[in-house]
């Protein structure tokens, strides 16, 4: 790229002299007059045809820096800028520099002599091999002069970023000289602009004014997308650029061109049209069946697919004829240039061409198909049957001429005759025998099995045709023949339990592991229980539960077994296998007869699954092997208790009793049953006696619930003090205390309540909003903000309590206060579900989406932000919507009282009964326990022995659709 400076000025001369587009053309240098030019008459000015002055640089005085080329090097400079060896004068240069510059012209850089490590130079050492002490060496090398450029590397890098600012004061760029004037250039107005005047046009009388008007001719893609929208014009308004299509056809188009390219997409229409009633006419055995109406428009339509694209077509046509001269036995050649030619529309010299590539490929199975497929009607019989003479084992072409008959006779007829050639084709008994009768089926099965021993379809096929005893010796025969195909283990398993065998089904998995083992197929574990689903889907359900007793230990490690067998039982729910997540929780019990996770899954699955008997069932085997475990227990009674079996239930709570003294959860499920049955004395019995023997807050605190529902205020203030003097730091009791002095009308007290509470209790949520909400009922709003305010202080980071402020402003009519509350409380809260969610609906409704997607973003999974959109979804009349995001909200939290009320309230404005009745249902079984409408439902006194169901109507009764 370097050379000398004589050779940079010869060149910048000649494109001076000659006119061209080098540096001093491309920026403006004065062009060159033609000999022939109207000034020659004139006084010739000075400049013009001299040579551009050394180092001169087109535009440099204003602010240009100058591009490099191959033609000129060097950028734009300074004439004050330091020059290198580049822009010497030729008479500074020195001999060596003269020499190193012809050894560079002498240097070849083609990239064939470049070497990745020695580049284009070479290296000293070519003529010997690169060895690895070569290699080593090169790399100390390296390393040395890495170390040794460090060294010194910062101090030279601090002196050179001296030299270099210094320079840069004394001989400022351009750029940098004209920096205060483009800063002045702010102060602009619009007007200055739009006053300076236009650059005149530099270039002499004929440039400008060329005699003739050049004319750019329209590709062919312009004229074919005209035409597919219905456009009858082909020349375009200059002013309107390619949209204006104003004159009319043909217009002014380009000599020879236009008008060729329109002739050739007019017989291209042509050809489609051809194309279009041949296919018609092939359709119904030579009638012509046309639609005078729509054939027009189905020709329309196929346009625009080829109309644009006619070059190309052209291109492949004549490569495709290329190759098929070169290789005339090419088969594939043939078959595409057929596909091309039908694709054109040409569909008859498609024909034509597939019939020539028949003759010189004769061997092709895939050129008979193709030329098969092409020909209609009868000529497709005729060239099936011609391939069948050149090709009389090829499977394809039977079954072909098979699809080409329409009686189901000429059908059979085709199939036998091809299997008396071909008589091994599995494909070609299967395809004859989907076509016959049973009886006439079961006896060619007997002759298929007998040509292709090795196919377990026809010999599973054949024993499924047979009678019981006539298929035992089938599938006997069959593992003679395939002693490694499991399937046929199988198949004669569910037959034996088909026919009340059950006895032998486990015989002959069993038989089954060995034989295939003896023969050295591996047991696939996976494979063996995803038969067994089949199996189980299919309704065999003892060969189902073989199989997995079978093959459920194999490969796994005793650590991993329970883990594992956890994980196959909740893969077979989900994939609809009951009996097979059954069987898998039945062998772990048996492995793990004393562990407690085992029997609880389980039992789940009973309660989920199974009918009610089965589950107590096994929670009498699981409390006889685990009599420790409370829940299970709990379970037997609650179960016999939904059966409205209160004694059972009673007995089995005097065994857990037995078994388990002293334990808190069976004494509070004890009071519940007898409490809930309207045996008030009995439970005041059972907690009376619970108190003296396992006294807890628990306890204590269902005392004084029993008390203050059944109306003994007084009793259940006692109680409440007597508790509170045992168990100071639970809170609940000092919240209940309250709100019987709320109850009572007893606001002081009640105050008094919650004050001792947060004094033992400070960390207490709920105890903070019921003195917040005591103190706002009474209109002390001041203190009521004061609380809340100090609970915050007590409890940073709290999004209960910051959503009581903003809720405490918003009620108060304040909603600039809450609004900032609110964004306070998400700085310090930004994970909170309930802030956001509470957030989306402070928002006017035009900026409620935007919030939702901000709240989705930072809580994707969180419930409440959930059920926001939900809401959110059903305030806009989207109903598809809101009902999948009710859905989502209750499957990630089905605990969440609020969205279940939510969701039935929903299903009553705009679900059918059944949408209703099933929410309903999912409901009671989820049994949900938390939600702030929920609880104040669920926990209010005159509610306390009211099924969910009725909690659930209370509860959407109390919804209004506000939001």
């Amino acid at each position: 790229m370097s050379g000398g400076p004589g050779r940079q000025g010869s060149k910048v001369v000649s494109k001076a002299a000659t006119g061209g587009a080098g540096a001093a053309g491309a920026a403006g240098a004065p062009p060159a007059v033609p000999l022939a030019s109207p000034l020659m008459g004139k006084k010739k000015k000075p400049f013009l045809g001299m040579p551009a002055p050394l180092g001169y640089v087109p535009g440099l005085g204003r602010g240009a820096t100058g591009f490099t080329t191959r033609s000129d090097i060097g950028p734009a400079r300074d004439a004050n800028d330091p020059v290198d060896d580049r822009h010497a004068p030729p008479g500074k240069r020195t001999v060596g520099d003269q020499m190193k510059k012809n050894e560079e012209d002498e240097e070849d850089l083609n990239d064939t002599n470049y070497d990745e490590f020695n580049g284009y130079a070479g290296s000293l050492f070519s003529s010997g091999p690169y060895e690895k002490d070569d290699e080593e060496a090169d790399a100390i090398y390296a390393a040395l002069d890495k170390r040794m450029d460090e060294r010194r590397k910062e101090r030279r890098e601090l002196r050179e970023k001296d030299e270099i600012e210094k320079y840069r004061m004394e001989r400022p760029k351009i750029q940098q000289q004209f920096s205060d004037l483009k800063r002045k250039l702010a102060e602009v107005s619009e007007e200055d602009w739009l006053s300076i005047p236009e650059v005149g046009d530099a270039r002499n009388k004929r440039q400008r004014n060329p005699r003739h008007e050049k004319l750019t001719p329209m590709p062919d893609s312009f004229f074919s997308k005209h035409l597919q929208s219905g456009d009858k014009n082909t020349t375009v308004d200059p002013l309107q650029g390619l949209g204006g299509l104003n004159t009319p056809y043909p217009g002014s188009m380009t000599p020879g061109t236009g008008e060729l390219d329109m002739r050739k997409i007019g017989q291209a229409r042509n050809t489609l049209m051809d194309m279009r009633l041949s296919q018609v006419s092939d359709s119904v055995s030579g009638q012509t069946v046309v639609d005078p109406k729509g054939y027009l428009t189905d020709l329309n339509s196929m346009i625009p697919t080829h109309g644009g694209d006619i070059s190309d077509i052209k291109k492949a046509r004549l490569l495709l004829k290329s190759v098929r001269e070169t290789n005339p036995h090419h088969p594939p050649a043939w078959i595409a240039s057929a596909r091309l030619e039908e694709v054109t529309g040409k569909l008859q010299v498609a024909r034509n061409l597939i019939m020539k590539g028949t003759e010189m490929c004769p061997k092709s199975e895939d050129m008979w198909l193709e030329a098969a497929r092409l020909q209609p009607g009868d000529t497709a019989k005729a060239v099936v049957a011609q391939a069948v003479r050149h090709l009389p084992g090829s499977v394809r072409i039977y079954i072909r001429a098979a699809e080409l008959e329409t009686d189901g006779r000429a059908k059979k007829r085709v199939l036998r005759k091809a299997l008396e050639n071909v008589s091994k084709s599995v494909r070609l008994w299967k395809t004859a025998v989907e076509l016959e009768e049973p009886e006439d089926a079961r006896i060619m099965l007997s002759r298929a099995v007998e040509c292709c021993p090795t196919s377990v379809e026809l010999w599973l096929a054949l024993a499924r045709l047979e009678t019981y005893e006539n298929a035992r010796r089938v599938l006997n025969k069959a593992r003679e023949n395939i002693p490694t195909d499991r399937h046929i283990w199988i198949t004669a398993a569910k037959l034996e339990e088909a026919n009340g065998n059950t006895q032998m089904v486990e015989k002959i998995i069993d038989r089954a592991i060995t034989s295939l083992g003896a023969n050295g197929v591996e047991i696939n574990r996976e494979q063996w229980i995803q038969d067994a689903e089949e199996c189980d889907k299919a309704g065999s359900v003892a060969t189902c539960q073989a199989v997995i007793r079978a093959v459920i230990g194999i490969g796994i490690e005793e650590e991993d077994c329970k883990h594992t067998w956890m994980e196959d039982s909740e893969s077979c729910v989900s994939h609809g296998a009951l009996e097979c997540a059954r069987a898998i929780y039945a062998h772990a019990l048996q492995v793990f007869p004393s562990k407690k996770s085992v029997w609880l899954r389980a039992a789940y699955f009973e309660k989920n699954h199974g009918t009610r008997e089965s589950l107590e069932a096994l929670l009498q085997r699981a409390v006889a092997h685990c009599p420790k475990a409370e829940v299970l227990w709990l379970m037997g009674a609650k179960s016999k208790w939904m059966a409205n079996d209160v004694p059972a239930a009673r007995s089995i709570l005097a065994l857990a009793f037995q078994a388990n003294p002293n334990s808190e959860e069976i004494w509070l499920a004890a009071v519940k049953l007898e409490s809930e049955n309207n045996e008030y004395e009995r439970a005041r019995r059972l907690l009376s006696k619970a108190r003296s023997s396992a006294p807890t807050a628990r306890v204590f605190m269902k005392s004084v619930k029993l008390e203050w529902v059944l109306g003994n205020i007084e009793a259940a203030h006692e109680l409440c003090s007597e508790a509170l003097k045992h168990y100071e730091d639970f809170p609940k009791l000092w919240m209940m205390r309250g709100q019987i002095e709320e109850q009572s009308e007893n606001n002081d007290k009640a105050r008094d309540a919650y004050n001792q509470g947060l004094k033992k209790c400070p960390h207490s949520m709920s105890l903070w909003v019921l003195l917040s909400r005591l103190e706002e009922r009474v209109g002390q709003l001041t203190r009521a903000r004061a609380i809340l305010e100090k609970a915050r202080l007590k409890n940073p980071q709290t999004p209960e309590i910051w959503l009581e402020s903003v809720r405490l402003e918003f009620r108060a009519g304040l909603k600039n206060i809450s609004h900032t509350l609110m964004a306070k409380a998400l700085q310090e809260c930004a994970n909170s579900g309930i802030l956001w969610a509470e957030a989306v609906f402070l928002e006017a409704r035009p900026q409620r989406k935007t919030k939702s997607v901000d709240a989705l973003k930072k809580c994707e999974h969180d419930p409440h932000v959930l059920l926001a959109v939900a809401k959110l979804f059903w305030s806009e009349r989207k109903i598809t919507k809101a009902r999948e995001w009710f859905l989502r909200t209750v499957k990630i939290e089905p605990d969440l009282g609020d969205a279940w009320a939510l969701f039935y309230k929903f299903e009553l404005q705009h679900g059918t009964e059944e949408q209703q009745e099933e929410v309903r249902k999912r409901c009671e079984n989820a049994e949900p326990r938390h939600g702030e409408l929920w609880c104040a439902e669920s926990k209010h006194v005159l509610n306390w022995q009211k099924k969910i169901g009725e909690i659930l109507t209370q509860v959407a009764a109390k919804i209004k659709n506000t939001f």
